[in-house]
């Protein structure tokens, strides 16, 4: 089968398969198996489609079969939706047919056109024959050839293989973190080398003369024995010329030799050629697809290896001349992106198929989009574009490039002069982009908004758009037809925008409401006055400047006169920031709604019960009564329907008996009224909450009319800070406390506070809420993590400004000094300015088209780290309100328990530095620990929109929730489907699909398919280290999964391996100290003392018992485990004291935790029973030997190894997988209880199934 050329084994995917390289023979027949059901893995690089998988619900695969010339025909599945391109690029990466380059593929003798989607093909169906014909050569296929046989020609990789016993860095206590084994390499590897040099030719174009003559190009290559040949490309094929390097001869060279192919010509001047080529399409067979192919946006690794730079003609010509490599062969050259991303979001989406086509080429030409945009940014900041206002100071400049349009975030002509100038600018475009996430979220029929791309690179901040048809031939003022330009001192409205706009008020809880213009007319908006309406020349209905789509946030926004609930000013809010365009968060609005539903349900409800009781009275202290419901229906009666009503579902019970009224009681609509009064909604007749954005804006001024409106909306805005740091903080914190949120490094620990809806200005707050704990001990870990998220933000932001003032032939030698000032304990850091610099101090006139801060600036190289360390303790404090309190970094890793890798992993990440991956010396006091030479790259840190598969996540979430109910079999079913459609929309690689092969894996598990288990979590593991990087949080957990999957299918040593991965990996992740850590330990332990190496299995075991202690109290039934596990290897020594005391203190635990009478109480008893038995007889023994030496007459000890069921038993037990041995009857029952519960619920509103992820944990009555 095909698979797809890319470059060598990126070095992510290495470490797994150093991991898996020793595993037994049915583990490789396995991947081989693999690679054959992922044969054609990925047809078009362009396409990134996995044939294979993509079953659509009507539209299934079908198999054709491929003839090529001289080859055996051979079957190949192929998909409706795709092109004939992606047939091409299969057959390009086939070995049996790669180096055929120019070629068509032919149906029945008709050309099939290379843009014809297979569907739209007559006569094409199962099983048809489609020939590959060769064509008359041309330019385009032969440059596209050359780039593949480069990609072929680099050297391939092999891995390391590793022994079984843990390298010293690995073992628990070692304080070693190296950094080489991220990426391991293979010492005695040996490089395949093809050719020595192949480029083009100084003689090309060819002249006139010889064009008429079909020459097309020319090559010149040295072979591996030496031999320099210049061979010429022609519409015939290829054939050596006479020509050298100073004597151009078109002639054929004796013997001639025409080949159609150049590999085959190659083959024949060069045994080393055919020998190595051979070899090298053999591995590439070997490698999984997984490695190869491309993922929809780019990853980069902070860490990399010295690689040497070979000779390459085609990567040299298409970095001057190419903008987007196999782009630009597209019909019409540059691509419209405007149109492109517009015209997909108008596809049809009546049914499934149309949404899935809709979907994926909306990802696709997003992703596309994302990939150009980055490109076009590092071009503009590299000084490569050049501006459209080439006059204007450089921070003003814009740029057109490819049909993107690029400003850099700075405050231009004072715009943002009254919001917080260039801090505002730099923070107007993620707000804005988060707008335009909201929008496309919401994707109303007829409303637009443009490509958005935000870029940070080399200390600035790039906003790359599309652009909307004639906007460049307009001034502003004559386009903007709603909105303001302004800030609200002119606002105009169009009642078109007003409709479109009202469609997405009530998702993102926009309320309608008035302004007043420049002449004190009152004007109708439905968004921010910022938010601009523009009709393109295309007649479409663009939104832009969408960065006040979410309502400010009042506890960074001080305002004269106005208070703040006693919750936020009792934490010291509000809090001056340095720009005025903090907003809260979409999922802080969202869960402040939801918090206010449940508040308004269970007023009604409180109400109603209060009626009911007051029935019986007489009339006159009825009225009193609703008198004084009234009265109290504000804070007091919201706090007094908390308390009298503990859940939902009895409000909701209460509340429907009122909604079956149907209002018309006047009774119940006053109760209604009560409730809407109470919660601050905007309609008095139900449940409606929405936000104002423009209460606080400056300049911005409403009717008088609505004076009552303005300050409902105020006091709700109040509402939402103090619910943000009374509510949302803290149940974070009790999260963390309960491990319900795992938090392993900066990025998790963000994406967690996001998801609650916590901006990360509040990360000061947070940390002080986890300080002032009681259970602070057991949250040390969060600490730790939030007080190294907060020195690295703090640094990256005194980075930027520093990177700006750097010249581009000092970037290296800058980097290495800031991080010398920020990691290394070497006291005084010296730049080394690079040598030209110190010689030369003429200004160059060349470039007047430099970056921003350009010119001879050296201002960087006087930073010192006791500066440095000064500044990241005040920017902590301004931006912050922490108080951090170090003056060098050893104080700091000394005082929080910080980790100088880390440090560097976690900086390196948020700036897009590439470091060498080698040991660094961070402790020496007397060289610095970064060179110059150390620094490799620098690379864009990306924010865009993620377009989402939205039918395959229904599938993904309904499966999720039958998995849930038990029922396994229909979840897996719906899981798989999903797996199908995500494949369909994102094409192979993603991280949804990744989450997807996990949750499959798991339930493979589960249901005793453990083959199947192993090869989808192979999967996932692969993909999460493709999509989020080799050392994320996520792809440790997914080796963990794999690890118990291996094991499960006899593939010990493996399982060893990864679990040591694993815990490397978490080492330079988070530390030992972490409470994911114990789990990794127990694991490690457990299979350890499944091979008897029991020593060994003790010093992870009893780790993870202290682990778990700490973390979960010492009283926890996790640490009950730990004990009896301790106990398990103790007996296997023969150390029957220790085994007891370990196992009372299990035994303890259990009794006083869940009762005498429960099973675990009553299995360790047992034990207990069974470990005295055999401490009794080894005395026994042991005297008769000390009585009659060596004639003793001994009965012999049973010391039995584990048996493997054991310990996969226990290791299921420790990883929240637990089997429960059920008759058939007990199956009936069960399913009939589901069913009636199922019911009895509202059909759609199952509360939990908000929550995402699955852990099937062990659900025992009482955990601390």
């Amino acid at each position: 089968a095909g698979e797809r050329a890319g470059n060598d084994c990126p070095p992510e995917t290495q470490d797994l398969k150093c991991c898996l390289m020793n595993g037994d023979a049915g583990h490789d027949q396995a991947e081989e198996a693999d690679s054959k059901q992922y044969g054609n893995a990925d047809a078009d690089p362009a396409e990134d489609a996995n044939e294979q998988e993509v079953i659509v619900i009507q539209d299934t695969g079908f198999t054709v079969k491929i003839q090529a010339p001289g080859t055996e025909p051979f079957d190949l599945q192929v998909s409706p939706q795709e092109m004939v391109q992606e047939i091409h690029q299969v057959l390009m990466d086939r070995e049996d047919t790669c180096h055929r380059t120019c070629f068509s593929l032919q149906l029945d003798g008709n050309v099939l056109d290379n843009f014809a989607e297979l569907k739209s093909i007559e006569g094409l169906q199962e099983g048809s024959l489609l020939k590959v014909v060769e064509e008359p050569g041309s330019i385009r296929c032969l440059k596209w050839f050359l780039v593949d046989t480069g990609k072929h020609k680099k050297k391939g990789n092999e891995l390391e293989q590793i022994d079984c016993t843990p390298p010293e860095h690995i073992l628990p206590g070692s304080k070693e973190r190296p950094l080489v084994p991220l990426q391991p390499q293979n010492k005695d590897w040996k490089p395949m080398q093809c050719l020595k040099v192949l480029t083009m030719s100084g003689w090309n174009p060819p002249p006139g003369n010889r064009k008429m003559h079909g020459d097309l190009m020319y090559l010149y290559i040295v072979t591996v024995e030496d031999r320099h040949v210049s061979i010429t490309a022609s519409t015939r094929g290829f054939y050596l010329n006479q020509s050298t390097t100073y004597v151009f001869n078109p002639k054929p060279a004796n013997p001639s030799i025409l080949s159609h192919s150049l590999v085959e010509l190659l083959s024949q001047i060069s045994a080393a050629f055919k020998k190595n080529f051979t070899a090298l399409q053999k591995k590439r067979v070997q490698r999984n697809p997984f490695e190869r192919i491309a993922t929809p946006f780019q990853v980069y690794s902070w860490t990399a290896p010295q690689i040497d730079h070979a000779m390459d003609c085609v990567r040299a010509e298409d970095a001057y001349t190419s903008r987007l490599g196999y782009e630009e062969h597209i019909p019409g050259q540059t691509r419209d992106w405007n149109e492109e991303l517009q015209t997909t979001r108008e596809l049809s989406r009546k049914n499934l198929p149309e949404r899935l086509l809709r979907e994926r080429a909306i990802f696709k030409v997003h992703s596309d989009f994302a990939g150009a945009a980055t490109r076009g940014a590092m071009a503009v900041i590299d000084g490569n574009v050049m501006a459209i206002n080439p006059g204007e100071e450089t921070r003003m400049q814009m740029f057109i490039w490819n049909n993107i349009f690029f400003s850099l975030g700075f405050d231009v002509r004072d715009h943002y002069r009254e919001l917080g100038g260039d801090a505002a600018a730099h923070a107007a475009p993620t707000n804005d982009l988060n707008g335009v996430r909201a929008y496309s979220a919401v994707d109303v029929e007829g409303l637009y908004t443009l490509g958005t791309v935000v870029v940070d690179y080399r200390g600035y901040r790039v906003t790359a758009q599309s652009i909307i048809p004639g906007i460049l031939e307009r001034e502003q003022e004559q386009s903007v037809i709603y909105g303001s330009i302004d800030f609200g001192k002119t606002v105009v409205s169009h009642p078109k925008y007003l409709e479109l706009l009202e469609k997405t008020s009530r998702p993102l809880k926009v309320q309608h409401h008035a302004v007043l213009n420049e002449k004190d007319t009152s004007v109708e908006l439905c968004s921010s006055v910022e938010c601009k309406g523009i009709i393109g020349n295309d007649g479409r209905h663009y939104i832009l400047d969408l960065l006040r789509t979410f309502p400010p946030d009042l506890n960074y926004l001080p305002v004269e006169g106005e208070e703040l609930a006693p919750e936020s000013q009792k934490l010291g809010f509000p809090c001056q920031h340095r720009h005025r365009l903090a907003c809260l968060r979409q999922e802080l609005i969202e869960a402040f709604v939801e918090h206010r539903y449940l508040l308004f349900m269970k007023m009604a409800a409180l109400q109603l019960m209060q009626q009911k009781a007051n029935k019986d009275k007489t009339a006159a202290l009825h009225d009193t009564s609703t008198a004084d419901a009234e009265s109290e229906s504000k804070p007091q009666a919201l706090e007094e329907a908390d308390e009298n009503i503990p859940g939902l579902a009895q409000a909701k019970e209460l509340a429907e008996s009122l909604a079956a009224e149907d209002g018309s009681d006047p009774k119940s609509r006053e109760m209604v009224l009560n409730a809407c009064k109470a919660v601050g909604s905007i309609s008095n007749t139900s449940f409606d909450i929405r936000f104002n954005p423009d209460i606080f804006s400056p300049g911005v001024r409403f009717p008088d009319d609505s004076t009552e409106d303005i300050q409902k909306q105020k006091q709700l805005l109040k509402d939402a800070a103090a619910f943000l740091v009374s509510f949302q903080a803290p149940s974070f914190v009790k999260d963390c406390l309960d491990h319900s949120s795992l938090p392993m490094d900066g990025a998790t620990m963000t994406e967690a506070l996001h998801q609650r809806g916590i901006n990360m200005r509040y990360l000061g707050t947070v940390l002080e809420f986890v300080d002032n704990m009681p259970a602070k001990a057991q949250l040390e870990h969060i600490y730790r993590i939030g007080i190294s998220e907060l020195i690295t933000r703090c640094a990256k932001h005194i980075f930027k400004t520093y990177l700006q003032g750097v010249e581009l032939s000092a970037l290296s030698a800058a980097v290495s000094h800031f991080l010398n000032c920020l990691l290394s304990s070497f006291p005084d850091a010296v730049a080394h300015l690079p040598a030209d610099e110190l010689v030369s101090r003429r200004k160059s006139r060349k470039r007047r088209n430099r970056v921003p801060g350009g010119g001879d600036n050296t201002a960087w190289a006087s930073l010192t780290p006791s500066e440095l360390w000064k500044n990241i303790n005040s920017e902590a404090q301004s931006y912050y309100h922490s108080n951090l309190q170090c003056e060098s970094v050893d104080q700091a890793v000394e005082k929080y328990g910080l980790q100088k890798i880390t440090l560097l992993r976690e900086i390196s990440i948020k700036t897009g530095i590439q470091i060498l991956i080698k040991e660094y010396n961070f402790d020496s006091r007397h060289k610095p620990a970064f060179t110059e030479e150390d620094i490799l790259n620098i690379f864009p840190v990306v924010k865009h929109v993620n377009p989402k598969a939205s039918d395959a996540f229904h599938f993904f979430q309904s499966g999720q929730a039958k998995v849930q109910q038990g029922f396994l079999k229909e979840g897996c079913e719906l899981i798989n489907e999903a797996l199908n459609l995500f494949n369909n929309v994102y094409g192979a690689m993603h991280v949804e699909i990744c989450a997807c092969l996990r949750l499959l894996a798991r339930l493979n598990y589960i249901m005793g398919d453990h083959p199947e288990a192993l090869s989808n979590q192979q999967k996932a593991v692969l993909m999460s280290e493709r999509v989020l990087g080799i050392e994320h949080p996520n792809t440790v957990q997914e080796y963990m999964h794999l690890a118990l999957y291996c094991f499960a299918n006899g593939q010990l040593s493996t399982a060893l391996k990864l679990l040591y991965r694993a815990r490397y990996l978490m080492l330079v992740v988070c530390g030992e100290d972490h409470p994911e850590m114990a789990l990794l330990d127990s694991n490690i332990g457990l299979v350890l003392h499944g091979v008897m190496e029991y020593d060994l299995s003790l010093r992870f075991l009893e780790n993870a018992l202290a682990n778990n202690s700490k973390y979960h109290g010492p009283r926890s039934l996790k640490v009950a485990l730990s004990h009896h596990l301790v106990a398990r290897v103790y007996e296997s020594k023969a150390e029957f004291r220790s085994a007891l005391q370990h196992e009372k203190e299990g035994y303890t635990i259990y009794k006083n935790q869940v009762g005498e009478a429960h099973e675990k109480t009553k299995e360790s008893s047992e034990y207990l029973k069974y470990l005295t038995q055999q401490a009794v007889a080894l005395q026994r023994t042991m005297n008769e030997i000390y009585k009659n030496g060596s004639n003793a007459s001994i009965m012999p000890l049973k010391f039995t190894a584990p048996s493997m069921a054991s310990v996969l038993e226990q290791l299921n037990i420790i990883n929240g997988i637990i089997f429960i041995p059920l008759s058939q009857k007990d199956l009936e029952n069960l399913k009939a209880e589901v069913q009636r519960r199922q019911l009895m619920q509202d059909s759609g509103k199952i509360e939990e199934q908000q929550g995402g992820q699955l852990e099937l944990d062990d659900k025992l009555p009482v955990d601390d």
